[in-house]
């Protein structure tokens, strides 16, 4: 880590904010429960999706389950983001240095451009499935989407101890 990487996180874990989220007896917690709640949100409903995609559910049809449920995941993002990055400011030097939160950062950008692949390339032809047939490029996004998912909450989930 770079000296001037360094000084910047750890003025970020100083800052005040950091040290009030810190400090409170409620508001880590509730950061935490906001973060989970988003995590919810973004993987429920893309794991939902991912499974109509690997072949469960072939009536509903692809566009209308887009629809309905990739508001929900982007909702989710909505919560994770800003949580994410609070939850980061209060220990940003130790995470920083932490291969487990690398891991985790390195499974959200390929669960991101996996997506925006699939919403990029496959999704507009999506109504010219034929019925029920989901293309193997498609399968393949929801595998990748399914895996990414799973080890970013693995990761996640071991940075809490």
């Amino acid at each position: 880590m770079t000296a001037q990487l360094a000084g910047l996180l750890q003025g970020l874990e100083d800052s005040a904010l950091a040290s009030a989220i810190r400090q409170s007896t409620w508001l880590y917690p509730f950061l935490e429960i906001v973060h989970i709640l988003g995590i919810v949100l973004l993987v429920g409903a893309a794991f939902l999706f991912d499974l109509r995609l690997l072949g469960l559910s072939k009536k509903l049809p692809v566009p209308e389950l887009a629809s309905h449920l990739l508001p929900w995941s982007r909702r989710g993002l909505y919560l994770i983001v800003p949580s994410g990055v609070l939850l980061f400011s209060t220990n940003a030097m130790a995470l920083a240095a932490d291969t487990v939160f690398h891991i985790k950062l390195i499974g959200l950008v390929v669960g991101g451009i996996n997506a925006g692949l699939f919403h990029r390339y496959l999704l507009s032809s999506a109504p010219e499935w034929p019925h029920g047939h989901t293309p193997r490029a498609a399968k393949a996004v929801a595998i990748c989407s399914v895996v990414v998912w799973m080890v970013v909450i693995a990761c996640g989930r071991l940075l809490a101890y």
